[in-house]
């Protein structure tokens, strides 16, 4: 395998958490970009790889909160999990770039209680060369009960492009909801998002969080339900989840955000059924389109709802008054 493209720089940035105020610049790197070890990112500070609004520091300096931190890291064997033999369903492929079907129930890449049997496992069975770009070239993520398209660079030079129309936010992306509740018309929600001050495993809107943006078109009503069109123009962690749950119109299946499952009333039996089979939350990332990272065309990808939004969605119309 040639190196050539090994030694060239991938620029990361990160913005630091208000609630990691008064924490050491590397506590902060080791928490903003765990791909890489402690040891290398001290050493990229020593380097002046690092810099925090365009300043370097050294690794005892404490932030204050809202900082830009820009880290030019060298492409290198970052990734450690292991090559595993599970199915992708590849929507497109050349050279650089790669566009992935993930189904529902697939983790995007290894953590805390699932350290195999995800997307990163998938990719690097599929192509090897993926170790040597953080997180195998992953560009963005979905939930693991959330379906749909992702992006995968499989080049720096893809990589660097990708990341930079995140950070211009100038990606397509576009997502099916179905949320409880009737609406009567969208709308943008343009409220920070931040992590939960007791539960660490969820995020809230709350000051000092992450500018998150959010637009919102209605698709279809229903009596209490209602399907909706999702346009991201941020990419904050449970952003679509968390707006929808400030707005009063949680997710359909969504426990974490939208309470306790409670049966609607005048509920036929074949609606029932199909809400109580429903195991997730009824989100699908339906369109990604970007700039080709090597021809700078516009692409466009779009991935019909799985089985499971079709058959509820059908339940729904059918448990219409007539």
């Amino acid at each position: 395998m040639g190196y050539s493209e090994e030694l060239v720089m991938t620029k990361l940035m990160e913005e630091v958490p208000y609630e990691m105020a008064g924490m050491r610049l590397d506590q902060v790197l080791a928490e903003l970009f765990a791909d890489y070890s402690r040891s290398k990112l001290q050493t990229w500070v020593k380097a002046g790889r690092v810099q925090v609004n365009g300043v370097s520091l050294t690794v005892k300096d404490k932030v204050d909160g809202g900082e830009i931190i820009t880290l030019d890291a060298e492409a290198e064997v970052i990734i450690h999990a292991e090559p595993e033999k599970i199915p992708l369903d590849i929507v497109f492929e050349d050279e650089s770039l790669l566009i992935v079907f993930k189904p529902a129930g697939l983790v995007v890449h290894p953590a805390v209680g699932n350290w195999n049997g995800t997307l990163m496992n998938a990719l690097l069975n599929h192509d090897a060369s993926l170790e040597t770009l953080p997180r195998a070239g992953i560009i963005h993520r979905l939930d693991k009960d959330t379906s749909g398209l992702l992006m995968i660079a499989k080049t720096l030079q893809a990589h660097n492009s990708l990341t930079q129309q995140l950070q211009e936010r100038t990606i397509t992306r576009e997502y099916l909801a179905i949320s409880r509740g009737r609406m009567t018309a969208g709308g943008t929600i343009d409220e920070p998002i931040g992590r939960h001050p007791q539960d660490r495993l969820r995020y809230v809107v709350r000051d000092g969080g992450k500018e998150a943006v959010t637009h919102y078109r209605v698709v279809h009503r229903f009596t209490r339900h209602t399907l909706v069109r999702v346009k991201l123009e941020t990419g904050r962690t449970h952003q679509i989840r968390v707006h929808m749950a400030y707005i009063r119109f949680p997710l359909l299946g969504d426990p974490m955000y939208g309470g306790r499952f409670q049966m609607p009333p005048n509920c036929s039996e074949a609606l029932e059924k199909e809400l109580r089979s429903f195991k997730r939350q009824a989100l699908h990332a339906e369109k990604l389109g970007l700039l080709h990272p090597v021809t700078d065309q516009y692409m466009e990808w779009v991935q019909p709802m799985p089985d499971d939004m079709v058959r509820l969605l059908a339940a729904l119309a059918d448990n219409e008054p007539q």
